[in-house]
């Protein structure tokens, strides 16, 4: 069985992970999913990935990791998967950084064009059942800190099997923008699934389907 780190997008937390955090463990996967420093004004890339070593412990001793980033922790999830060795890195509805590229100008660089006419419950939680999108709202948190300035570390992607999973009912990062960065960026297509932006909220079971196929699937096909 594979150890899953989820890494939760801007304003979230480890919460947004409760449903598909379920559907692994009670598959027989451990789950750790990882509450980042976001309200935090101090606290940059290094302390992003601190907090999840300090939550993932001696775990991240294992040969059979898996690093899931969502959103906006798609800027933290390749850096993690390359401190641990991770035997694969999903990036779910994702960012996905250029070296030296801040947080800040990725939304320029890509040309990302917000669907100013919807809501927040429509562009993010499309799809999820009504009593979970009422919960959401006490989970959010306001994301202050100091990564989204800072240029993205890395100087090249982590030597570590990739896939990137989009979501086809997403209003938010909508498929066709995904499909073009992502193959701009990383030279191939990504893969999709039913749901929207939140789509471990919204098809947590669809979700830990894929995640459980990539396992028994080559990584890097």
């Amino acid at each position: 069985m594979a150890t899953f780190i989820l890494i939760h997008g801007g304003g979230g937390s480890a919460w947004d992970f409760h449903l598909l955090e379920a559907e692994l463990a009670g598959r027989g996967h451990d789950v750790v999913a990882v509450n980042l420093p976001i309200d935090d004004e101090k606290a940059g890339f290094p302390e992003h990935v601190d907090a999840v070593v300090k939550a993932t412990g001696d775990r991240r001793d294992s040969d059979d990791i898996v690093v899931l980033g969502h959103s906006y922790g798609g800027f933290t999830a390749p850096i993690v998967a390359g401190e641990f060795s991770a035997r694969l890195l999903v990036m779910l509805t994702p960012m996905i950084p250029k070296p030296g590229e801040t947080p800040a100008d990725w939304w320029g660089n890509t040309g990302f064009e917000d669907a100013k006419d919807l809501g927040d419950e429509e562009k993010f939680f499309n799809g999820v059942p009504a009593d979970i999108v009422a919960e959401a709202g006490s989970h959010g948190r306001n994301q202050v800190s100091a990564e989204w300035g800072q240029p993205w570390p890395l100087e090249k992607w982590p030597d570590v099997p990739t896939k990137v999973l989009i979501a086809r009912e997403d209003r938010f990062f909508t498929p066709e923008f995904q499909r073009r960065v992502v193959q701009d960026r990383l030279g191939f297509a990504p893969d999709e699934i039913d749901g929207s932006h939140s789509v471990s909220l919204s098809h947590p079971r669809a979700l830990a389907d894929r995640l459980e196929s990539y396992l028994t699937s080559d990584p890097a096909a």
